[in-house]
């Protein structure tokens, strides 16, 4: 019986997460699931379709709040109910994040930090438990290449490149990201899936989480949200098992711990 595979963009409704879902409608042939918390899914329908020479029947949405687990159970499962026999998950990207940044310890606010670390860190570990079910289990045909479970992480969660500090409760969130992600990576292998899980620095998006630092940032490392979108995906195609359990920037280096 022949694969039916299919990717995944959660949440996917602006930015990079909007711009990933067009350029993954654009380029490839598979079904996308896009998650979205709108009131009008035919707004976000239009939205993501908007002047794109595609199938609008390879898109799905799925509603979905990232800091409700009911939300995230409910979702994975109309996915399921949803798909064709023997889909599996080809190309994941997981992409919420918030950023408050802060400069100095007197500027931590105890519910802003929790509101971060909700976004940055336990949603990405909900995503895991509800919808890591579809990747491709061990007993499949073989794959030409690994499905690929990518978090959309953060340079300044690296710990030995901090060489500036400040935004506490952002570098540290996704500092606790990346664990997740060498940690959901070793279950994997475990479990001997045809799969790997991986992060990826986009580099400075234009989006709203990054419009005051526009200015701060080197040119080379500043990207138009569909630029962002297309050099990710490049990287994350070209990955192969040897490169698991890492963090990959846009230019496909490596990101330190």
């Amino acid at each position: 019986m022949p694969l039916n595979p299919f990717a995944l963009i959660t949440p996917a409704s602006r930015g990079l997460s909007l711009a990933l879902t067009r350029h993954l409608l654009s380029t490839t042939s598979m079904p996308v699931y896009a998650t979205h918390r709108s009131d009008s899914e035919a707004a976000m329908r239009e939205r993501i379709l908007d002047n794109l020479d595609v199938d609008p029947k390879r898109l799905n949405l799925l509603s979905l709040e990232l800091t409700s687990e009911p939300s995230i159970s409910t979702a994975a499962n109309k996915l399921s109910k949803s798909l064709q026999p023997d889909s599996y998950l080809h190309t994941g990207f997981f992409t919420g994040g918030i950023l408050y940044p802060e400069k100095q310890p007197l500027d931590l606010d105890a519910s802003k930090i929790t509101e971060t670390y909700q976004i940055n860190v336990i949603s990405h570990l909900l995503l895991i438990k509800h919808f890591s079910r579809f990747l491709p289990p061990a007993q499949k045909p073989d794959l030409a290449n690994p499905a690929k479970w990518v978090h959309v992480t953060a340079r300044v969660g690296s710990i030995s490149d901090n060489g500036r500090g400040g935004w506490y409760s952002y570098r540290s969130s996704k500092a606790a990201l990346n664990q997740v992600i060498k940690t959901f990576d070793l279950q994997l292998q475990m479990n001997r899936s045809q799969a790997i899980c991986v992060g990826v620095h986009p580099g400075t998006v234009k989006t709203d989480l990054s419009k005051g630092f526009w200015g701060s940032e080197a040119k080379r490392e500043l990207f138009e949200p569909e630029d962002a979108a297309a050099k990710l995906v490049d990287v994350v195609d070209g990955l192969v098992m040897e490169q698991r359990g890492k963090v990959w920037d846009w230019a496909g280096k490596e990101v330190p711990w």
